[in-house]
């Protein structure tokens, strides 16, 4: 058999190869699915996760019970009137005035109902100089906020007439309006702003126009065509605007890194002397291979996300589940394709002032990472010793993390006037800001027994220490429904809220409504929601990190046929992940450096964001991981010693990996900037952890450990001979054979 006719194997060899023969057919089909898929998703539209749905437990079954009575809660709003100093109490005249000002005022502006004055609700803190009035507003809850205006401009009409008072007003609605004045456009920002950047880095990278746009044209028609499927989808599981924003996070992360892995290595064997036909075919079964083990596993590690039983989590992990997918497949389809069809002409719009540098054999070598090799090769035991050593001092701070549903001060600090207002609020009414909502479903709300319940709940909440009151008690009579709000002791110090919230649920309910026959009464309210939320994730961390280490573990083994590079692969992952929960500790819960990043007085990590960047970062790490050791095996097969093939193999992906990894940090670091304390955690945790992996695991640890192994890296069981062989495609030398030809037998024509 001639060289010519030698087949090729592999999934990604194959697809490069039909995609170069059939070039306009694959880009066809790619732009056909991205229409189709962007179709479909418009015309099947979107179905978000409701609010029932967010949480098992308590907070589930009271959102379920709200959501069959029909009740469609209003966005309830209070005023807070306050003595500025002095003797001024609630019961003198001035005060009464002011409070008859506010209600006068609001109820002008034909926006709100429901208006009660403190001196009948009996809303006056024990000081005496701190009084609410509350009221709802007119209209659906979620676009209270667009309606709320006229009411503020009233409350500080009002303010103005009375300077010896502190006349504030704060509510759902009115945060709505705040935060969306501040912070509206925040995402936008980061999610608009990280297209300019990446394809900054990508022109510094590749030095011109054309290459520089590719990786840029495959991740934005990917997520384009991700957000049509996600429409498709959410109609079996429900979507959210959170797993958007993750998704494109994501999808921009891995479509430009799989596009980079790709069209280095044809450029690099272009630069080698061979033809472009010769080296597409080489980046299809190299780097198109080292694409997919990667993707699967990224996949795999998104999948985790589906083990949390939280449907915000399961909407984020199968969105980015997705947009990898579809990411991973353009790769090895429609890019070899466009390749292809371009040929020299990638080269274009080549910038002047940046010179790309060769060297024979074409390996675009780093000078820097050149250096590093020699001293980490040469002493490989003193280098595990001193990067292993620094990574667990950095990790060290993580054995102290505390999480929690970050409060409003904490999510936005101090800089805003309403987060002023609330601190203030939950001074003078403990609670009063975040009450806890009990919902009481019986079949007949007004019968005696149910209403002495009520009575009796009211009247211990206060005695047991759960609450200081006032308790409000909201009967829906034609639904045989009762909102009861709890102001709980601890206000917005999320331990002690939470010990109160243990009284009411443990204590106070069974010895009041629970003596009712058929009445269900689940505690809800965002500390029930926060403590819900708390304990559902804390059960489903084991089977998660069981899932994505185990399946991880399984995919590098086929991989590359190595029991020691599954294991190390698995261990450096670890490593890097616990890397960037210290420095997330050391940062935003203890304060080191937090002035850096905005991030003062936030004393913790917020609840979701651990499990989220394990998940996350242990699936992205595996690009660089698989595409160095890729090149490491793939030199080892070509006869080199094992030290050589790891210098050869880390050298040239440095290059590559280092564009990758700046682009990377430089997108998540844009969400670092943000206001939001949870988002800020976000991007400081996943830019950290990727500057960390790209650097001292690929660059120093995993050369070094791979260096003291020895031949031992490519060590497996005989009685695991047996396993599926899913290594290399073909060899760069069968690769490199003369022209293949098309089905037609004439010599394909790149």
């Amino acid at each position: 058999m001639g060289n010519g006719d030698i087949r090729v194997r592999g999934l990604a060899a194959r697809a490069g190869g039909w995609s170069a023969r059939h070039r306009w057919a694959a880009v066809g089909i790619w732009v056909l699915f991205v229409v189709l898929a962007m179709g479909l998703g418009s015309a099947a539209g979107r179905v978000d996760v409701k609010d029932s749905d967010q949480l098992k437990g308590e907070t589930h079954t009271a959102a379920r019970i709200v959501e069959d009575a029909g009740i469609d809660e209003p966005a309830s709003e209070t005023v807070l009137i306050q003595a500025r100093g002095g003797d001024l109490k609630a019961t003198d005249a001035e005060f009464r005035d002011a409070v008859e000002a506010v209600v006068r005022a609001v109820e002008g502006t034909g926006r709100v109902t429901e208006v009660t004055s403190p001196y009948e609700t009996k809303t006056i803190s024990k000081d005496g100089r701190s009084a609410l009035v509350q009221f709802d507003m007119r209209g659906e809850s979620d676009t209270a906020g667009e309606r709320v205006e006229p009411v503020l401009k009233a409350v500080e009409g009002v303010q103005q007439d009375h300077e010896s008072l502190r006349i504030e007003e704060i509510g759902g609605a009115s945060m709505m309006k705040t935060f969306d004045d501040a912070f509206g456009d925040d995402f936008k920002k980061a999610e608009y702003s990280a297209v300019p950047v990446a394809f900054g880095i990508l022109l510094i990278a590749f030095g011109a126009l054309v290459a520089a746009l590719l990786p840029l044209a495959l991740a934005v028609t990917a997520i384009m065509a991700t957000m049509g499927l996600m429409g498709v989808v959410s109609h079996v599981m429900a979507m959210s605007e959170t797993a958007n924003s993750v998704m494109l996070l994501v999808g921009m992360a891995v479509g430009v890194d799989y596009c980079l892995f790709y069209l280095r290595r044809e450029r690099e064997e272009r630069e080698a002397g061979r033809d472009a036909q010769t080296a597409l075919r080489i980046a299809a079964a190299t780097s198109g291979r080292a694409i997919v083990v990667s993707g699967v596993t990224v996949c795999v590690a998104m999948a985790g996300m589906l083990f949390t039983g939280l449907a915000e989590f399961e909407a984020m992990g199968l969105a980015s589940l997705m947009v990898v997918a579809v990411a991973m497949v353009g790769s090895v389809t429609v890019l070899p394709a466009l390749l292809s069809l371009l040929g020299e002409r990638v080269e274009k719009g080549r910038l002047p002032f940046l010179r790309r540098r060769k060297r024979s054999g074409g390996t675009q070598d780093s000078r820097f990472w050149t250096a590093v090799l020699r001293r980490v090769l040469a002493k490989p035991v003193v280098a595990v010793v001193v990067a292993a050593g620094a990574l667990l001092a950095v990790t060290a701070p993580a054995l102290g993390m505390k999480t929690q549903q970050l409060t409003l001060d904490q999510e936005f600090g101090d800089s805003l006037p309403i987060v002023q207002t609330y601190n203030r609020l939950n001074d003078a009414f403990p609670g009063g800001s975040e009450p806890a909502e009990v919902i009481v479903k019986a079949h007949d709300i007004n019968a005696p027994e149910v209403k002495s319940a009520l009575a009796d709940f009211r009247e211990r909440a206060i005695s047991s220490g759960a609450s200081r009151g006032p308790v409000e008690i909201k009967l829906h009579d034609a639904k045989n429904v009762a909102f009861v709000y709890v102001p709980l002791v601890g206000g917005s110090d999320q331990d002690k809220a939470g010990a109160s919230l243990d009284l009411l649920r443990d204590e106070v309910r069974p010895a009041t409504l629970g003596k009712v026959d058929g009445l269900e009464a689940p505690i809800t309210g965002q500390v029930a929601g926060s403590k819900d939320f708390n304990d559902q994730l804390a059960g489903a961390v084991v089977p998660v990190f069981a899932f994505v280490v185990v399946f991880a573990f399984v995919l590098m083994l086929l991989s590359f046929r190595s029991l020691t590079i599954a294991v190390t692969s698995i261990v450096l992952n670890l490593l890097s992940v616990g890397a960037a929960y210290g420095i997330l500790v050391a940062v935003f819960q203890h304060g080191w450096g937090a002035s850096l990043v905005g991030a003062e007085g936030v004393g913790a990590i917020i609840t979701w964001l651990p499990l989220f960047l394990f998940v996350i970062l242990f699936g992205l790490s595996m690009d660089y991981h698989v595409f160095a050791v890729s090149r490491i095996r793939e030199a080892r097969l070509r006869g080199l010693a094992t030290k050589d093939a790891i210098r050869h193999g880390v050298v040239t992906t440095a290059g590559v990996v280092t564009s990758a990894a700046v682009i990377m940090v430089a997108v998540f670091a844009i969400f670092g900037t943000l206001s939001m304390q949870s988002m800020k955690q976000m991007g400081v945790g996943l830019a950290a952890a990727v500057l960390i992996d790209a650097t001292i695991i690929r660059g120093v640890l995993l050369p070094a450990v791979m260096a003291l192994l020895g031949e031992r890296n490519w060590y497996l069981p005989k009685w695991l001979h047996r396993l599926p062989d899913l290594t290399h495609d073909e060899t760069p030398q069968a690769v490199a054979a003369p022209a293949a030809r098309d089905d037609e037998g004439e010599p394909l024509k790149v």
